[in-house]
C-alpha cells in the first residue's frame, strides 16, 4: 500500500497527511487511488493525470440542461434570500478608497435599509490594505473581510512577497483570504510548486483565516486542467475553490463551476472533508444566480447551499438580486434609485 514518507518533509504538511489516504473514488471507478501523490512534481503529475478525463460535450450539455430547470414563486424568493447571503461584495480597483470600503461594507451589512428582512451578504472582499476600513464597517455583524492577496491578480512574485501579503492582511483582521495559484508553473506541469504554495500560504492564514484558492479557470485551457487544479487544491488543503479573478476574459461558467462541484462532491466521498466553491467573475444577474444555486443543489447536494460552502464572487449581483426581491414582494419593478450603484 503507498504511504506517505519523509523522504521531502517540506511538502508533508499535517494537510497531505490528513488527505492521503488510500481510497477508491465512489462515483469515478477510473480515478486513481489517493495515496502518495505529494512525494514529488512526478508523482502529482501521475494521479492528476490519472484522474478520468472531462468529456467538455457531456459537461456542457449537463449544466446547459441544469440551467433550464424552472423555481417557482416561492422557493425563487428563498433562493434569492439564499443567493444575497452568498454574495462576496467585492471592490478590487486601483482607484479603491476608505469611503468607497465603508460604503460597501454598510451595504453588505444592510443590503437593502428599507427592508431589514433582507439578508446580510456573506463578505466584502477588499485588497490587503483596506481590509482593516471594511473590518471597521461591518463590526459587529455577520460579515466577513475576504483580502486577495499573493500578488493578486497575476500571482507574478515570489513566495515571500505572496506570504508577507497574506500575512498583513490577516494581520489587519482579514477572515478570509482568497489566493491565486501560479498559471504558469501549473500549465508547466510544476505541479509540486504549486502545491507547496498552497500549503505555506495556508499556514499564513494560520487558524482565523479561511483560504480560498482562485485558478483562473480562464487561463488553465480545457476542463482537464480545471479538475487537475481543483484536486490539487483540495490536496494542499484549500477551504474553497475559486474560479476566477474577475479580471479575464473568461470567468465563472456554468460548465466550469459544475466540474469543481463533481471535485468536492468526490473530494469529501474520499476523504470525508468537505471544501467551498465560489464561482466569480460575470455573473451578474438573478436569472444567473438561481442557474448557479440549481448547479450545486443537483451535483453537490444540499449540504453546499450555505454561504459558508458556496460564495457568489461579485459586484453588479447584489443590485439585481436587490430589484428582484423587491418585485416578489410589490409586484412592480423600483424605479433606478432603489439601490445604490457600487
Amino acid at each position: 500500500m503507498p504511504r506517505v514518507t519523509d523522504e521531502h518533509p517540506g511538502v508533508y504538511s499535517r494537510y497531505a497527511r490528513r488527505y492521503a489516504r488510500l481510497v477508491t473514488m465512489p462515483t469515478a471507478p477510473t480515478a486513481p487511488a489517493l495515496g502518495d501523490v505529494t512525494a514529488s512534481d512526478s508523482t502529482l503529475r501521475r494521479f492528476l493525470h490519472g484522474l478520468p478525463g472531462v468529456d467538455p460535450v457531456g459537461l456542457e450539455a449537463r449544466a446547459a440542461s441544469l440551467g433550464t430547470r424552472s423555481i417557482k414563486t416561492t422557493a425563487k424568493a428563498y433562493a434569492i434570500d439564499l443567493a444575497i447571503s452568498m454574495v462576496d461584495l467585492t471592490t478590487l480597483e486601483g482607484a479603491d478608497t476608505p469611503g468607497k470600503v465603508r460604503a460597501l461594507g454598510v451595504k453588505a451589512v444592510h443590503p437593502d435599509p428599507t427592508d431589514r428582512a433582507t439578508p446580510a451578504t456573506a463578505a466584502v472582499c477588499v485588497y490587503p490594505d483596506m481590509v482593516a476600513v471594511a473590518k471597521e464597517a461591518v463590526a459587529g455583524s455577520t460579515v466577513k473581510v475576504a483580502s486577495v492577496a499573493t500578488a493578486f491578480p497575476a500571482g507574478r512574485a515570489a513566495l515571500g512577497v505572496k506570504l508577507a501579503d497574506v500575512r498583513d492582511a490577516v494581520a489587519a483582521g482579514a477572515d478570509e483570504i482568497d489566493m491565486v495559484i501560479d498559471r504558469g508553473a501549473f500549465l508547466a506541469g510544476r505541479y509540486l510548486k504549486v502545491y507547496e504554495e498552497i500549503v505555506a500560504v495556508k499556514e499564513a492564514c494560520g487558524s482565523s483565516a479561511r483560504l480560498k484558492v482562485i485558478f483562473e479557470t480562464g487561463e488553465l485551457s480545457t476542463y482537464d486542467n480545471i479538475r487537475r487544479a481543483s484536486w490539487l487544491g483540495m490536496l494542499a488543503g484549500a477551504d474553497f475553490i475559486k474560479t476566477s479573478t474577475g479580471k479575464v476574459a473568461v470567468n465563472a461558467t456554468p460548465a466550469n463551476t459544475l466540474l469543481m462541484l463533481e471535485a468536492v462532491r468526490d473530494f469529501r466521498a474520499q476523504t470525508g472533508v468537505q471544501v467551498g466553491v465560489k464561482p466569480a467573475g460575470g455573473i451578474r444577474t438573478t436569472k444567473d444566480a438561481l442557474k448557479f444555486l440549481v448547479l450545486v443543489n443537483e451535483t453537490a447536494g444540499t449540504d453546499w447551499l450555505d454561504n459558508h460552502w458556496f460564495r457568489f464572487g461579485a459586484s453588479s449581483l447584489l443590485n439585481d438580486l436587490l430589484m428582484q426581491r423587491q418585485k416578489l414582494a410589490t409586484g412592480r419593478y423600483s424605479g433606478p434609485d432603489y439601490v445604490t450603484v457600487d
